[in-house]
């Protein structure tokens, strides 16, 4: 009976082979004597075809997974990406060759969400100012009450995205009275509903929120869809948080509207390019809290994802379908069916 074969990307390890991340338990994955596993590398950046040919599965971590990197043999059936991002891998490809994209919603709910409050509590505290402050001794002491900070009660909370984590933020801000709203068009109304959330459109997201959360992928619709347009919508007392990806923010317009004082604030945990230039503009402003996209990186948070992606290689392995699908439309093809029969003939 031939074993079940996982690949890791070698992004996992570091430089002297030890784990990147040991929270991150494979243990699962070792004790099974029907499953073999090892470590792949990228050839420039990209995760290689050949070399993941003798492969069932393929757990991916920072690498791209591109069309080039799909074997000629049909034997991989599972990427499973480490997290939720997926803007590394080519989706259509994926589902063209009949290859499942998992990804780790339940990892990355609760320590995203909690960044996420990080950044309103922060910002709204104006902590880093008053971390600096104090640092200065008597001086900085003396102008403490120039720095007053913002209270959350009745204040409005807007997401531009309720999924996953946008209601998870919901949940947790409960205890602060504020006013939820968001906008997205995909939104359940039943998760609205639940987490006291009103859905709105663009416009008064943009007009209302003074604290506006991204909590939406990137694609193709949603690149740069914070632009000047929707920012000169925000109110001069409004904070805007990023904790998703770089790129759905107008990196430009957004520096030059904090520049000017048209929006109090920003939290950002991604930037358009990472990391950024050492003499990016935006890098100078005192009224932005910057994280290098790590912010809800935790023992528990990595640990969570790590459980999650193993869950869905052993569903695959198992022929059940794995939590956290993207492309569902694999589960219709001929492909999908021809490869469960393969992968359980080698159990």
């Amino acid at each position: 009976m031939a074993p079940f074969r996982v690949a890791l990307s070698a992004d996992f390890r570091k430089a002297d082979g030890s784990l990147a991340y040991p929270m991150f338990d494979l243990a699962p994955l070792r004790s099974d004597p029907a499953i073999e596993m090892d470590f792949v590398e990228a050839v420039e950046g990209a995760m290689p075809a050949l070399a993941l040919a003798e492969f069932d599965a393929l757990i991916l971590l920072g690498n791209r997974f591109t069309k080039a990197s799909i074997p000629a043999n049909g034997r991989l059936g599972i990427v499973a990406r480490f997290g939720v991002g997926y803007d590394n891998v080519d989706v259509p490809a994926c589902t063209d060759a009949g290859i499942l994209l998992a990804i780790t919603p339940d990892g990355v709910r609760r320590p995203v969400a909690v960044a996420i409050m990080t950044f309103i509590l922060a910002l709204s505290g104006r902590l880093m100012v008053k971390d600096g402050l104090t640092r200065e001794g008597p001086a900085g002491f003396a102008r403490r009450s120039a720095h007053m900070g913002v209270g959350l009660v009745g204040r409005t909370l807007g997401s531009l995205g309720l999924g996953n984590i946008g209601a998870e933020m919901f949940r947790l801000a409960q205890p602060f009275d504020m006013h939820f709203i968001a906008h997205d068009p995909y939104a359940d109304p039943g998760v609205a509903a639940e987490v006291g959330v009103t859905l709105v459109d663009v416009e008064v997201l943009f007009r209302n929120a003074d604290f506006l959360a991204v909590n939406c992928p990137l694609n193709d619709h949603t690149r740069h869809f914070i632009n000047a347009e929707r920012l000169a919508l925000m109110k001069p007392s409004a904070f805007l948080i990023n904790t998703a990806r770089g790129p759905i923010v107008d990196q430009k317009a957004l520096t030059q509207v904090l520049a000017e004082g048209r929006i109090a604030g920003a939290g950002l945990d991604v930037l358009d390019k990472e990391p950024p230039d050492i003499d990016d503009p935006i890098l100078k402003l005192d009224n932005v809290i910057f994280t290098p996209h790590a912010l809800c990186w935790t023992d528990q948070c990595f640990a969570g994802i790590g459980a999650a992606d193993v869950r869905a290689v052993l569903d695959y392995k198992n022929g059940r379908v794995p939590r956290g699908l993207v492309n569902r439309e694999v589960l219709d093809a001929p492909a999908w069916k021809g490869r469960l029969a393969q992968t359980g003939s080698r159990q």
